[in-house]
């Protein structure tokens, strides 16, 4: 059975000598982002701040902050029982008693996952309740001086469905404080919390909303997994966690609390008055526990504390994607290409209609499908190397058949999500079937005017860079001129800021051409339309220079720099 509350990982943590305890003084604005974002960077150990400036709470960060520290905190358990349960699909559906006795000990494992109710006294989490500025005493954590004001960065939003009571939605919603009992709540307007609050809008009602800080671990999994509509998210939670999760319900009712949380928020989001307004929470009431400590994360870019936390759900989950869409043999989200990025499936072998048809059910699925770019093959590969897998699509590739771009309809982000130059945009790239063309490896076409770096970044995908984007936004339209002149050998062609950066590792890649790139604006190619479709001529160059608009990289301030440099060697004094 797994951790089960957040306090006893954390005591793991101390035992395995995987926790740095901080006791000296540490102001939650900026100084504490920083000691973590060092630490992560080295992937050092999980923090424990115990002196945290304005809140009587210890705050811990870091506790899966790297590969080792995810596996011990949930073992290899639910993974195999989920390709259990896969690989019984066809079994047990329908169900029957011979067939289930066939798979005794998996529905035996099954029947110990749901929700378990237990009395209010065995509840930690209702220690405490705060109906007045509910908010106030919550560590106040900001990662940089322009992030708006201070985050909850590890909430586990919980909301249930005004119109069919059973379906939930437990989602990584993060909130921004705006003031001592309201907070601001930045969640998908097109999946889970957001559908259910356009329910309630479209009925003029608020939404209940219920936010819980802690926990077991395996909440805090759940709550960070794709939405899987045939496994609901507390049901997730169970099976992680290998047993019943423990609820309570609220003395002052409303939705029921993990019994062995840290902290439970519950209040309204009324609707809005605008499409493009944020969801604000009211925060009605505050519990918990007399000793509450606080999880936070803090954003590193480009590869975050909860890589490997995400990467861990997207291996457990993996082998119920066939069952989802029979012609998925695997897909993947690189984390590292941040939010609706990249995405890559193998779908079985299959004319390039049938691949085009498992694009359209990956689209199709509110789960699958909140990626800018999409990639298909049909040759196996480990999603772990993405230079197999983009060259394996560009030896198949037809640009006139095989790229297709779908403009603002697609349903990526939220409305009211600023920093983004234009509505969003999806694009799917095919490449199955046998290779039509043999990749170049190294460049030796000669000078490409306005280009002062050129270097592959695998075969068949050149990184560029030369003039910014504000200097030169017209530069991609006479690349792809150039190229096509002196008949180019290379299918893709990335123009970046600073191409050395961009191809130094693969998660310097992933972040620095999808975390600046839109289908619809930033695709640039020769293009002929035939029979009403549109189709391409190589090579296809793609504009991921940063623009006007995007979210700047965010760099702490020199002030908080030297007050960490002086008081590092404060800090891990034992």
């Amino acid at each position: 059975m797994g951790y089960g509350n957040i306090r006893q990982w954390i005591e793991q943590l101390r035992k395995d000598k995987e926790l740095a305890v901080i006791d000296a003084p540490v102001d939650p604005y900026l100084e504490l982002p920083e000691i973590h974002r060092r630490v992560v960077r080295e992937e050092g150990p999980a923090l424990l701040f115990t002196n945290v400036t304005g809140t009587p709470f210890p705050v811990a960060t870091n506790l899966f902050g790297t590969a080792r520290r995810v596996d011990r905190a949930f073992g290899q358990r639910p993974e195999q029982l989920l390709k259990a349960v896969a690989g019984a699909a066809e079994t047990l559906l329908p169900p029957s008693l011979p067939n289930m006795w066939k798979e005794k000990k998996l529905v035996v494992n099954l029947l110990k996952t749901g929700i378990r109710n237990v009395p209010q006294g065995e509840a930690p989490v209702l220690g405490v309740c705060r109906t007045s500025d509910p908010l106030s005493e919550l560590p106040h954590v900001t990662s940089w001086q322009e992030a708006g004001g201070p985050y909850i960065t590890l909430p586990l939003v919980y909301t249930e469905s005004q119109t069919a009571p059973q379906k939930h939605s437990l989602g990584m919603h993060r909130l921004r404080l705006i003031d001592q009992s309201t907070a601001e709540i930045d969640w998908n307007r097109h999946q889970g919390a957001g559908l259910y609050h356009q329910e309630a809008e479209a009925r003029g009602e608020a939404l209940p909303v219920s936010v819980f800080i802690g926990g077991p671990p395996a909440l805090i999994a759940a709550a960070s997994a794709s939405r899987t509509a045939w496994l609901p998210d507390l049901v997730l939670a169970s099976l992680i966690l290998g047993s019943r999760l423990p609820m309570v319900k609220d003395p002052l009712g409303g939705h029921s609390i993990p019994a062995e949380a840290e902290f439970a928020l519950r209040g309204l989001v009324p609707p809005r008055s605008a499409p493009q307004q944020a969801p604000v929470m009211h925060v009605q009431r505050i519990w918990h526990r007399k000793d509450a400590v606080y999880p936070a994360t803090i954003a590193v870019t480009p590869q975050e504390e909860n890589f490997y936390l995400v990467d861990y759900l997207q291996q457990l989950l993996s082998p119920v994607h066939h069952l989802a869409i029979p012609s998925v043999n695997a897909f993947w989200t690189y984390s590292e290409s941040g939010p609706n990025g990249l995405a890559a499936a193998v779908v079985q072998d299959s004319s390039p209609h049938e691949a085009l048809s498992t694009a359209f059910r990956i689209l199709g699925d509110r789960q699958l499908s909140g990626s800018r770019l999409l990639l298909l093959t049909s040759e196996p590969a480990a999603f772990s190397d993405l230079p197999a897998i983009l060259e394996n699509v560009l030896e198949r590739f037809n640009p006139a058949t095989d790229l297709y771009v779908f403009g603002s309809g697609a349903r990526l982000g939220e409305e009211h999500t600023e920093g983004r130059q234009g509505p969003d945009s999806q694009a799917v790239l095919l490449g199955v079937g046998r290779a039509v063309r043999e990749l170049p490896r190294t460049y030796s076409e000669g000078v490409l005017p306005g280009i002062n770096e050129v270097i592959p970044y695998c075969g068949g995908c050149l990184a560029v860079s030369g003039a910014s984007y504000e200097e030169d936004p017209e530069l991609p339209v006479r690349l792809v001129a150039q190229l096509r002149g002196q008949q180019s050998a290379w299918p893709l062609v990335i123009l970046t800021d600073h191409a050395a950066d961009a191809v130094r590792t693969q998660s310097s890649f992933l972040w620095t051409v999808f975390t600046r790139f839109n289908p619809a604006e930033d695709i640039y190619a020769e293009s002929e339309i035939r029979q009403h479709q549109l189709g391409y001529k190589l090579p296809i160059v793609i504009d991921a220079r940063m623009k006007p608009g995007y979210e700047q990289e965010q760099t702490p301030c020199s002030s908080t720099l030297d007050l960490v440099d002086r008081n590092w060697r404060h800090y891990f004094q034992q």
